[in-house]
């Protein structure tokens, strides 16, 4: 009865205070105000008897649970307060901090991501978090396998259903193949796109592009994470687990909004990140957020052309072409 009280409460807040903003967009701003709420009856335990209690536990999407639960588990084990930790299948890595970790769900659910026991939960218009700390996973995972002549180059690619409706932000073909014809002199291309049998699913449906094949044939050059994953040289439990090996030897990515470009931005160096609609847009997660992560140099394309611009200014200008 309370919470349903302090939503509607901070509802008509937020309506008065934010009436020039969408209505489709305001709960997330009411969201955020119950979040901070919620948090006030862990202040003792918190901050002044520091007990081992916390479980965090997250269901919900990739993305909210890189930006915001898992950042919120680490803060706790700083903070000496973490007892546990649950989420879904092939996460263990993630949250190689927790004392103890399960995984205890075989879906990621939409409902799973407004769970209020995080002081954030999706998009926010503030990003001041107290109880957030940057989970250095580039540093436990930076290895000696992956290393290349040249330099590593992540494209990290997704072509997902969107909004209940088909993909609207991915690289093309017709993309893929200008981007990899101007990388592929400077630098060891691997290309990521995850299939189903190798993550876990949430409620999008994942399509086929056939891209995999045409990357076989028309440029060789490039690795596929799958490859890897087959050759599994590093050991890895789980296709996440070769992710953040991969990406921990690598400072230069180009990645697709959601979970795909959040995972890509805790691993520093520069993510170029595809978006070309979506809340993220209005709440300014790219200039806020996404750099706090790993502290990685955000550059937000909203088209194609963008991408390729951007892409030739942070990767292309002052190379010299290495004929191996």
């Amino acid at each position: 009865m309370l919470k349903k009280l302090l939503r509607k409460i901070f509802g008509l807040y937020v309506r008065l205070r934010f009436s020039n903003v969408s209505p489709e967009l305001r709960y997330f701003y009411r969201d955020t105000y119950y979040c901070k709420i919620a948090q006030i009856k862990y202040f003792i335990k918190d901050y002044l008897t520091k007990p081992k209690y916390k479980t965090v536990s997250f269901n919900g999407e990739f993305a909210p649970e890189l930006q915001f639960a898992l950042p919120h588990a680490y803060w706790h084990f700083k903070n000496g307060t973490l007892r546990s930790t649950n989420s879904s299948k092939f996460t263990k890595e993630l949250y190689f901090f927790s004392p103890e970790h399960k995984e205890c769900y075989e879906e990621r659910s939409n409902a799973g991501n407004y769970n209020f026991e995080i002081p954030r939960v999706l998009y926010s218009h503030d990003y001041d978090m107290s109880k957030w700390a940057a989970v250095p996973l580039k540093e436990h995972y930076k290895n000696e396998v992956y290393i290349y002549e040249r330099p590593l180059f992540i494209i990290a690619n997704r072509y997902n259903m969107e909004w209940d409706g088909p993909p609207i932000s991915y690289f093309s073909v017709d993309l893929l193949d200008v981007l990899v014809n101007q990388l592929k002199p400077f630098y060891t291309i691997v290309y990521n796109r995850p299939r189903p049998q190798n993550i876990t699913t949430d409620e999008s449906d994942i399509y086929d592009m056939n891209e995999y094949e045409w990357l076989r044939e028309k440029h060789p050059e490039v690795i596929l994470m799958e490859d890897l994953f087959t050759e599994n040289k590093g050991k890895a439990d789980n296709f996440n687990h070769l992710q953040l090996m991969v990406y921990a030897n690598s400072e230069r990515f180009i990645s697709i909004h959601g979970g795909t470009a959040t995972l890509a931005s805790y691993f520093g160096g520069v993510n170029i990140i595809l978006s070309k609609q979506g809340p993220e847009h209005h709440f300014n997660c790219y200039q806020k957020l996404y750099p706090k992560l790993g502290g990685a140099t955000i550059a937000h394309a909203m088209n194609d052309d963008e991408v390729k611009f951007f892409v030739a200014q942070y990767f292309l200008d002052e190379q010299i072409p290495v004929n191996l």
